[in-house]
């Protein structure tokens, strides 16, 4: 896991995973890791310092993998999401959330999804799907998210703004009608 201290991507919602797989074999991409199920915990401050400066701080348990993240503030040039990311693989997550309690901070928010990443040129592709619905994020230079998400059949300019938490609110918001979680879980 290279820490490149930027992110810099497109998130677009999809109707279909499969055909974007398809389409990344065809391209020649190369599959990075095989779908498997991630869970973020988001933590913060009892006053909850860091979301209120647009920041995130993330333990995320993928597979065998254990990796704390921060992110800075997000803006935005055109589609392009920029923030500034730190990454730090861990061996024992339970002894990190004691470190991060002793110095103030505590779980806020859970939220999982199924996710599979490709190599497709200078790009990561990754395939995630929700509890709201499908999603692909292509990730790396910025000149090459564009024609990246193009070739993959994707339109750059439908790529979404927000993080899977915000994007869950609005969610939950705009289905009234079924008592969902404020917690972005899988009902299994």
């Amino acid at each position: 896991m290279a820490d490149r201290g930027v992110e810099t991507e497109l998130k677009i919602p999809v109707e279909d995973l499969s055909e974007v797989r398809t389409t990344l074999v065809g391209r020649g991409a190369k599959m990075v890791t095989e779908s498997m199920r991630e869970v973020n915990l988001l933590l913060d401050t009892e006053d909850r310092e860091l979301s209120g400066r647009g920041c995130v701080l993330r333990l995320r348990r993928y597979g065998t993998r254990h990796i704390l993240t921060f992110k800075g503030p997000t803006s935005y040039d055109g589609s392009i999401k920029i923030r500034t990311e730190h990454e730090l693989e861990i061996d024992d997550i339970e002894k990190m959330k004691l470190v991060l309690g002793a110095l103030g901070f505590s779980p806020c928010a859970r939220y999982e999804k199924d996710r599979e990443s490709w190599r497709l040129d200078d790009v990561e592709v990754v395939l995630d799907h929700t509890p709201m619905g499908d999603f692909v994020e292509v990730e790396g230079p910025a000149e090459s998210l564009g024609a990246a998400a193009e070739s993959l059949g994707l339109e750059p300019s439908s790529a979404v703004r927000g993080s899977y938490m915000s994007l869950w609110a609005d969610y939950r918001a705009g289905d009234s009608g079924r008592d969902l979680p404020a917690d972005m879980v899988f009902d299994e």
